[in-house]
Formats: C-alpha cells, structure tokens, sequence
C-alpha cells in the first residue's frame, strides 16, 4: 500500500505526453502526477486519457483528473477507475458533499486528494479534510489568488497556507501538499518557497519540472544542524532540562524526536 503521507515532490507531467511519463520517474520525484487538467489543450482531452499508465514505473501514480462540472469529469472518472493509482487529485474542490460523491464514484478504494483553490474551497477545508476518503489536500496558490484577487506573496497567503495544516491536522490526515513555483528555472527560489512552507507544518510541494525536484526535496529534510540539536534534546533525559542555553520539557523533545524521525527518510 502506498503511503501517500510520505510524498514530498510529486512532479507533474502532462497526460497527452507519454514519452514523458518515463523520463518524469527518472528525476528524483517521489511521485509522479499524470494530469488530464491544466496541462493538456481541450482539443487533447480524449488521447491524454486514453494515454494513461501506470506500468513505467514503481513510484506512486496519481491522477488529476478534470473538475467537477467539465465536459471530461465522468470521462475521467470512469478512467482512472480502471488503473491501479496511487491516488487521484480533485481539481476546485468546494462542497463536501461533491467531494464525497467523486470518492463514491471511485469506488471509495482509490485515495483522493482534494485541491483547494478557491474562496469556497478554503472556506470548507475542514468539512473536506474529515471526509472519509481524503488522505491528504493540496493548495492550488495560483488558482486561489486568481479567484481572490490577490497577489501571490508569501506573507498575503500565510493565513491561507495555515488554514489547510489546521485542517488536516483537525481531521487527522497527513499535513498538505504546497503549490507549485511557477518560475520554474530559479532553484533558489523554488527552495524558499519549499522552506516556507516547511516551516509552517507542510510536508511537501507540487513540482512542474525535474529542476525543482531535488531542492523541494532537500527543503523538506532537517538541516545538520536541526538534528544535531534534536539528539542533544532526545538525549536529554526527562523531566526539564537545560540545552545549549534553552529549557527543555517533554513538547521541546516530542519536536526533537519528530526532527529525526524526518531525517531517517533521507
């Protein structure tokens, strides 16, 4: 069974290129994501889903499949309900109820990972988080600033950001899954953006490049210096103690042991 929770850089590649499909496994990603969305022309719907495979590789394969209420959806559900998936990625999920009914369609054995990208999506995180079905959500920044309006800035989308960690940890799902860096050519800022969202209680970052890859993976692990801290902690003892200067008590060493807990996976 594969443990979605574990995902870090899943990497996005076009369901109408095949010849990718391969090539998209090679890079490093921990996951590859076929999309039938965003990144194939309308005019290509039909052969990118007829494209679809899950036997290039042995790393998780998702899906994204077409929103709700598209000419492609029942098409795309019907699709995908016939492969050995890893998951599938619901475009502009709003209402609880059309989530669960999507999971209902699937079967209900096949993981579904909800998109949050609108003001509506947000707004019903919580209820979506709790579904049953839902392993893990993702944050559509681009697609949330276009329908609010906003810029996309780190310090304007923060509160969003925390909104979906709140909301997987309420309903006790593995923590969410970061938006992409559109500029897909600067490393130094696909790792910022990787880092920010680490620190707010993110596990992982969509990618949409095999550049990206390796610094959103190296985002998501502990620095040396986080876990040379974390075993001077774990090796503290119990009760309240003093390290390096600071106090510590058993929350202090539950953060510690989750550090190297993070940095086995390396």
């Amino acid at each position: 069974m594969v443990d979605l929770a574990a995902i870090r850089a899943p990497l996005f590649v076009p369901a109408s290129r095949p010849d990718r499909f391969g090539k998209a496994a090679q890079s490093g990603a921990d996951a590859v994501i076929l999309d039938l969305e965003d990144a194939v022309a309308a005019s290509e719907k039909d052969a990118a889903r007829d494209a679809l495979r899950t036997d290039f590789t042995d790393k998780p394969v998702i899906v994204r499949i077409n929103a709700i209420g598209t000419p492609w959806h029942d098409a795309d559900i019907i699709a995908v309900g016939h492969l050995p998936v890893a998951a599938v990625i619901l475009p502009k999920a709003e209402i609880p109820s059309t989530v669960m009914a999507v999971s209902y369609m699937l079967g209900g054995d096949i993981p579904l990972l909800p998109l949050i990208e609108t003001a509506n999506g947000l707004a019903n995180a919580r209820s979506i988080a709790a579904l049953p079905g839902v392993d893990r959500l993702i944050f559509g920044s681009i697609d949330f600033c276009a329908d609010m309006g906003c810029d996309h800035q780190q310090e304007i989308l923060l509160p969003a950001r925390f909104e979906l960690v709140l909301a997987s940890r309420l309903a006790g799902i593995a923590a969410p899954i970061d938006g992409v860096t559109a500029q897909f050519d600067d490393d130094a800022q696909t790792h910022d953006e990787a880092l920010h969202a680490a620190a707010l209680g993110m596990t992982g970052k969509l990618c949409i490049h095999p550049q990206q890859v390796g610094e959103v993976m190296r985002a998501f692990l502990p620095s040396d210096a986080e876990i040379a801290w974390a075993r001077r902690v774990a090796a503290s003892g119990d009760g309240a103690a003093s390290v390096d200067g600071e106090m510590i008590d058993e929350p202090v060493r539950l953060r510690a042991r989750s550090i190297l807990a993070r940095a086995e996976t390396e």
